[in-house]
């Protein structure tokens, strides 16, 4: 079916995103790893296969959206299909992109180091691969990785988080998936600012794997050994989201200062209900579009990027400018 109009305008939305951010993260997929098509634009120019993690984040969702209506206004038709993280079933959903004869592949990789035969195998194959979101441990076999700036927005949402929680006091970290490299990114991000005041006490940290019920599972076992706690610095949006509702069933929310990181459309919520302190915007819809066009420019002329790894700045939402915010993903400011 073909994509509704609010999709190709958010799209558009993304790219100011882009002017704003100094050019440094399908929608009827559900999660569906079959890779069923979807595109119904005329498809003149071949099928484009978009993999994305889990459509049942936003985060993922947008990406998959955006990835879709964009190539479909060019041309192609279009496939969506989701790992979930898992690389056996990226690697199955790479071996169908390649048996239905794809012209690109748009990936969002499972895991930093297991997703490099996948990418391998389709570039032996013929197929471009344009990687979205996260990096592979590899060069020279996509023919982009299009990422967040994650050092960059973790500094500005360590300075954000360090500045409302008064230089001082005791506090949680939630890390995100281990084998993705974006976690570690952040988390070493989190740190290089937090290190410079001393006031500053660590108590703990759990790994909840990007995901918003082990991030409320995760935070009522730090909750419980560590009691007075004043803070929580999230890899993610989802685990602050749900280290959130830990804390108000335990009804310590007032006096935690919790940071997260996506600029979803719940933690824009959460901060304007006075919850989440901020986020960090990553411009899914910017690099999502971007992907798109570098490969139907290397479909059209053979000629990919002069640079692989690409990284666009994110920008910090707070209550100050969280009204900027006009769409998922999209800010105006």
């Amino acid at each position: 079916m073909m994509r509704k109009k609010s999709l190709l305008a958010l799209a558009a939305a993304g790219a100011l995103i882009l002017g704003l951010a100094g050019c440094a993260a399908g929608g009827d997929n559900s999660g569906d790893t079959g890779g069923e098509a979807t595109g119904d634009a005329g498809g003149e120019g071949g099928l484009i296969t978009i993999i994305v993690n889990d459509p049942a984040n936003p985060y993922w969702k947008t990406e998959g959206d955006v990835a879709a209506s964009v190539a479909e206004e060019l041309g192609y038709d279009t496939t969506v299909g989701a790992h979930k993280g898992d690389a056996n079933t990226e690697n199955t959903l790479i071996d169908t992109a390649i048996s239905n004869n794809s012209v690109a592949i748009i990936l969002d990789p499972a895991n930093a180091d297991g997703s490099i035969a996948a990418v391998k195998k389709a570039d032996a194959a013929g197929i471009p691969v344009f990687l979205v979101n996260a990096e592979i441990n590899e060069t020279g076999i996509a023919k982009a990785q299009l990422v967040s700036n994650n050092a960059q927005g973790a500094a500005l949402g360590a300075q954000e988080w360090v500045k409302q929680m008064g230089e001082a006091g005791e506090y949680v970290e939630l890390f995100g998936a281990p084998s993705d490299n974006n976690a570690q990114t952040r988390s070493n991000g989190f740190t290089t600012v937090i290190s410079q005041y001393p006031e500053l006490v660590k108590l703990g940290e759990e790994v909840a794997d990007w995901d918003r019920t082990k991030g409320h599972d995760k935070m009522q076992s730090l909750l419980q050994s560590n009691p007075s706690l004043t803070g929580l610095i999230a890899g993610n949006d989802e685990m602050a989201l749900g280290a959130i509702a830990a804390l108000k069933e335990a009804g310590k929310l007032d006096g935690v200062v919790v940071g997260g990181f996506d600029g979803a459309p719940d933690a824009v919520s959460a901060i304007e209900a006075g919850e989440l302190a901020y986020t960090v915007l990553q411009p899914v819809a910017v690099y999502a579009e971007e992907a798109v066009r570098l490969a139907d420019e290397f479909i059209r002329t053979g000629e990919a990027p002069e640079t692989e790894k690409q990284s666009f700045d994110c920008i910090l939402i707070t209550a100050e400018n969280v009204d900027k915010m006009t769409a998922p993903f999209t800010y105006s400011g």
